[in-house]
C-alpha cells in the first residue's frame, strides 16, 4: 500500500501506529525510540518518530527497504511505502505509488485542515489523481483527527460527502472507496472500533466481487482485493536502486512486476544490455527461494559494477522474451496540469516504471476522451490541460519501455 496526503494530515502518526502496534518493528526498537523521544520531550510524536528513526537509519545507510515497512492484518502481510507529502516529493511519489496495490489517504478533519489539503492547489487532489492515473485502482479514505472535531459526526459527513465528489472526478468508485473516521494517534478505529464515536456504524464496500463491512481501518486495509499477479509472464524487473555492499557486491533492488526471479538465471538489464547472473535473491532481509511478482527484492550479481547498471534499468531473463529498448513509441497521455499548449518538439522528463528520461512529442496523433478512451480527432495541432491524446514519443537516452497489454 501507499500512503497519501497533505502535508500536515498525519501520514507518519498513522502509519507509524500501524507499525508500531502490528508488528513492523521489534519492541527492543520500540523501547528505545520511546525513551529517546521522551528524553527529546517529542512524547506527542511518539508513532511519527518512529518513522523519523527508520528513515534516519535508512538514510544512514542501515537498511536498504525502499522505505518499506511491513506490518501484519489478519489476512495479509502489508508493506507500506510511505510516500512523502510535499509537492517536490511527487517524482518519488510516483515511483512508489506505481508500486502500489492500493492507496491509503490520510485526510485530516481539524478545523481548515481539510480545506487546505482540497483546494484547488492542495495535494490531497494531485495525489487521487496520480494513484489513479498510475493504475492504482483501490482506495481507503482514512479521516484522522477526529479529536480534533471532538469527534464530530456532522464534520465526518461533511468530509466524506465533499471526498465523494472529488474522487469521483478522478475516475474511482466511491460505493468501493472505504471512509473510516480515526485518530492515528489516539487509536481510535484503528484495530479497534472506538467508543468516542459511538454514532458511527461503519463502513460498506460494495464492488464485483462483492459486499465487505468493517469498522476499522485494519479490517479496511483486509478489504482490499488481491490483484492478480502475472507470474507466469516473462521476468520484468524495473530496477528502483542499485546498492554496493561490502563482502557481498552489487545489490540491485526493485519490485518484480511480472515473472519469477531466483539464484542461477541468467538476467539481462535494459536499456544498459548487461547480462549477468543471479547469485541469491532476498526480502526484507531474508533469503528468498524466488521473487514472484508483488514482492520487493533485492538480488546479488555476478561481475557487475554499480557503474553498469541503474535506477530505471529494466531485468529480465536473457533467455524468455528479454526487455528490449524502445527507439519510439505511441503513448496515451493525460494533461493533469500544464500551463498553455502542448504540441509537437516539447520534451518533457517522462517517469515509466522508475526511469525518469526526457522524451520528445514527435506527433500528436489522435485526441481523445480521458474517462472512456474513444478518438475525437486525428492530429490535432495541440492539445492542453485536462486532454487527453495518443502521441509518438522519442526518449533523448535509451529507454527500457513495453506496451501495458503485454507488461502492465
Amino acid at each position: 500500500v501507499v500512503v497519501i496526503g497533505h502535508v500536515d494530515s498525519g501520514k507518519s502518526t498513522t502509519t507509524g501506529h500501524l507499525i508500531y502496534k502490528c508488528g513492523g518493528i521489534d519492541k527492543r526498537t520500540i523501547e528505545k525510540f520511546e525513551k529517546e523521544a521522551a528524553e527529546l520531550g517529542k512524547g506527542s510524536f511518539k508513532y511519527a518518530w518512529v518513522l523519523d528513526k527508520l528513515k534516519a537509519e535508512r538514510e544512514r545507510g542501515i537498511t536498504i527497504d525502499i522505505a518499506l515497512w511491513k506490518f501484519e492484518t489478519p489476512k495479509y502481510t502489508i508493506t507500506v511505502i510511505d510516500a512523502p507529502g510535499h509537492r517536490d516529493f511527487i517524482k518519488n511519489m510516483i515511483t512508489g505509488t506505481s508500486q502500489a496495490d492500493c492507496a491509503i489517504l490520510i485526510i485530516a478533519a481539524g478545523p481548515a485542515q481539510f480545506e487546505a489539503g482540497i483546494s484547488k492547489d492542495g495535494q490531497t487532489r494531485e495525489h487521487c489523481l496520480l494513484a489513479f492515473t498510475l493504475g492504482v485502482r483501490q482506495l481507503i479514505v482514512a479521516v484522522n483527527k477526529m479529536d480534533t472535531t471532538k469527534w464530530s459526526e456532522d464534520r465526518f459527513n461533511e468530509i466524506c460527502k465533499e471526498v465523494s465528489n472529488f474522487i469521483k472526478k478522478v475516475g474511482y468508485n466511491p460505493k468501493a472507496v472505504i471512509m473510516v473516521p480515526i485518530s492515528g494517534w489516539h487509536g481510535d478505529n484503528m484495530l479497534e472500533p472506538s467508543s468516542n464515536m459511538q454514532w458511527y456504524n461503519g463502513w460498506t464496500k460494495e464492488t464485483k466481487a462483492g459486499v465487505t463491512k468493517g469498522k476499522t481501518l485494519i479490517e479496511a486495509i483486509d478489504a482490499i482485493e488481491p490483484p492478480v499477479r502475472p507470474s507466469d509472464k516473462p521476468l520484468r524487473l524495473p530496477l528502483q536502486d542499485v546498492y554496493k555492499i561490502g563482502g557481498i557486491g552489487t545489490v540491485p533492488v526493485g519490485r518484480v512486476e511480472t515473472g519469477i526471479i531466483k539464484a542461477g538465471m541468467v538476467v539481462t538489464f535494459a536499456p544498459a544490455n548487461v547480462t549477468t547472473e543471479v547469485k541469491s535473491v532476498e526480502m526484507h532481509h531474508e533469503t528468498l527461494e524466488e521473487g514472484k511478482p508483488g514482492d520487493n527484492v533485492g538480488f546479488n550479481v555476478k561481475n557487475v559494477s554499480v557503474k553498469d547498471i541503474r535506477r530505471g534499468n529494466v531485468a529480465s531473463d536473457s533467455k524468455n522474451d528479454p526487455a528490449k529498448e524502445a527507439a519510439s513509441f505511441n503513448a496515451q497521455v493525460i494533461i493533469l496540469n500544464h500551463p498553455g499548449q502542448i504540441s509537437a518538439g516539447y520534451a518533457p522528463v517522462l517517469d515509466c516504471h522508475t526511469a525518469h528520461i526526457a522524451c520528445k512529442f514527435a506527433e500528436l496523433l489522435e485526441k481523445i476522451d480521458r474517462r472512456t478512451g474513444k478518438k475525437m480527432e486525428d492530429n490535432p495541432k495541440f492539445v492542453k490541460q485536462q486532454d487527453s491524446c495518443i502521441a509518438k514519443l522519442v526518449p533523448s537516452k535509451p529507454m527500457c519501455v513495453e506496451s501495458y497489454n503485454e507488461y502492465p
